[in-house]
Parts: structure tokens; sequence; C-alpha cells
């Protein structure tokens, strides 16, 4: 065998040995790699409230997808510049899906959004959207009308007291439709707010409901985070609503009633559709048909037909049959806001900046 005989033939050995290489051992499948979920919550998830409920989401999601997915959470993150780096570093460390569960979030979501085109993001409660960004909701308003209708039976004074977080749209229709459902059982009912202007502040919430029954309320309900208000009711033993989750562990002779929020399903299918690659940004905004929202458990001291009352009005919001804001409907200061028949758009909604009759007070305009 000659040299250049004996150099092809070790040439094509080479050849054969690399061929024989890449079919033992085949590249590395990205699929196999876990899909990292991220989450943002505004407050500490605690044991009730909003993030708790979030937080019950993406256990849910563990649980489903186990070795599929791979979640971690950062809690009490401020609204603004600290949760855009909170986010950014999620994306930096290759988190694909990214939940940001706070209204003051959107925005610094959208930036870091931009940043990182190939990633997925999902805002809460916000209205801004781009190519790798989404946005759901829930209609909180439709728990709180089932709430009122609770709150109307069962008040003494025909006063109710709500503690309330920012003036933003989505607190302010739960202001209205509470006292809508208040009212469509007990016209004499009214609403008396205060402000604490933060989501998570149980000493201030504490503060805001002492002076709500000071000023004659019976039965408080809130817009904040912490289990403040149902505790401050059951020591002033006055009735409370619940919102976000079931608190009565910790009212349990005050608590009538919860306003129940629910993300299990949601991010179920955000999950799915991103492990799928058919993930797309949307546009969500679900109610009790959608499973989003519930009310519950209900106080044993609530009168069966009263029950059956909230039962009846759940189903027919559910089948479309009842909205919580059909007109006649005016504001507080008299001024006709929707005529007799008509019901309000979601685009209204989602601008709502007044009061309706029945809620006392001047809406903040900050």
């Amino acid at each position: 065998m000659n040299l250049k005989t004996l150099s092809m033939s070790v040439l094509l050995t080479a050849v054969a040995l690399c061929c024989a290489s890449a079919l033992a051992a085949p590249a590395p499948d990205a699929k196999t790699e876990p899909l990292k979920v991220g989450f943002v919550y505004v407050s500490p998830i605690g044991d009730a409230g909003w993030t708790f409920q979030h937080d019950q989401a993406r256990l849910a999601i563990e649980k489903k997808f186990g070795n599929k997915i791979q979640t971690k959470y950062i809690e009490s993150v401020p609204e603004g510049a600290d949760a855009e780096r909170v986010i950014r570093d999620l994306a930096q460390n290759g988190y694909k899906l990214i939940f940001t569960t706070s209204f003051g979030f959107m925005n610094p979501t959208l930036k870091v959004a931009n940043q990182y085109p190939k990633n997925y993001f999902e805002h809460a409660t916000g209205f801004k959207t781009a190519k790798n960004m989404g946005f759901y909701n829930a209609r909180f308003y439709e728990g709180r009308y089932l709430a009122g209708i609770i709150a109307g039976k069962m008040t003494k004074t025909n006063v109710a007291g709500y503690v309330a977080s920012y003036p933003i749209p989505e607190v302010v229709m739960g202001i209205n439709a509470f006292t809508r459902g208040m009212r469509s059982v007990n016209p004499n009912a009214q609403v008396k707010v205060v402000w604490v202007n933060s989501w998570y502040d149980p000493g201030r919430e504490r503060e805001a409901a002492d002076t709500l029954v000071s000023q004659g309320a019976d039965i408080l309900t809130h817009h904040s985070d912490s289990t403040a208000v149902v505790q401050a009711a059951e020591a002033k033993k006055v009735y409370a609503i619940a919102y976000h989750s079931d608190m009565s562990k910790y009212a349990p002779h005050a608590q009538l009633a919860a306003v129940t929020h629910h993300w299990e399903n949601y991010y179920t299918g955000v999950v799915q559709s991103a492990l799928d690659g058919t993930w797309k940004p949307d546009r969500v905004w679900g109610g009790i048909k959608g499973g989003f929202i519930d009310v519950g458990p209900i106080n044993p001291v609530v009168p069966a037909a009263v029950v059956a009352l909230v039962n009846t009005a759940k189903a027919d919001i559910a089948s479309g049959k009842l909205h919580p804001f059909v007109g006649p409907m005016r504001d507080n200061e008299g001024k006709e806001r929707l005529a007799p028949g008509q019901t309000i758009s979601d685009e209204a909604l989602l601008k709502m900046d007044y009061y309706v009759e029945g809620v006392q007070g001047k809406l903040p305009t900050k």
C-alpha cells in the first residue's frame, strides 16, 4: 500500500468513526429541558390574599407538569424600578415564561418584554400588550355584586364600610358593583370608603376598618391584600366579606362570605401553550362563567333565602342574563350614566372614574 492509498484509508476510517459516533450519541433535545416559569408578586404569599391565590396556581402547575417545568417566585416586589430589575433578572436567567401579578408591574413588564423578544410575558390586571406580552384579568365586580346582595340583606345599620387600595378602575368598579348589589335588595343601603393607597399595609387597613366601624358600618369589606379588615371585624363584632381568599379562620364569626379568585385553569393553559410552542399574547377577562371568580364559603348565619338569592344571581351572571351594571344607573351626584335597559361596555368599565348612587363621598383624583 503506497502512502497515497494509506492516507485515503485513514481518512475513510475517520469519517466512518465520526458517523458511527453521531448515530450512537444524538444531540441533546432542547425539549427535554424544563420550561422555566417565573412569578413576580407584589406582597408576601402568606396564607390568604391576592398573592396567596396566585401562588396556589403556581403550585397547581408544578403538580400538573412535574419535571416539564421549573418555577421560581419573588414576593414583596415594589411597583416601579425594583419590579423592572426583578423581571429583567428572571429573563436574563432563562425564565422563558414570566407572570407579573400586579397592576403597577405593567410598564416595567412591557419594557423588559421589548428587550427580550423571545420570552413570553403575562401581566395581570393591566391593559397593555406587545408581540410577546399578553394580559389577563378577572371580572372581580361580578363577585362583588353577589357579596353586596349578602351585605344588603344582613346589615342592620344600612351602612357598609369598604377599605380600598388605589383609585384605579379595577377597584372603583368593585366598590360600585358591591353597592349596586346591596341596593338591589336594600334600596336604603349606603357604602362608605376609606382609601389606604397601598395593596398591602395591615396597619393602615386595620385603622381604616376601625374608622368605618366608628362611622356606623356593621359590615366591612376590602380591596387590599391582608387579613387585617376581617380581623378588625371579628374584634369589633361586626360582619365582614373577605376578598381574594377565604379568610374565615381569621374571622370565624365575622366572615359572612368571601369573594375568591382562581387562577389555576388559566395558568395551566398558558404553560401548556408555552410547552407546545403555540403561545400567543392574549387579552383575557374571565369571570364567574370561566371559573375565575366565586363567592364562598357562606357563613351558616346567612339565611337560606339569601343564599338562594345569591345562587340565582350567580347563575344569571354566568349565563349573561344579569349584568351588575345595567341602567338605569346614576352616579352619586345624580348624573345619568346608563339609560334604562342599557348595559355598560367593557371599554367604559375599564375607564370607570365615578361612584354610583349609594356610595358616599368623592372619588380621589390621584
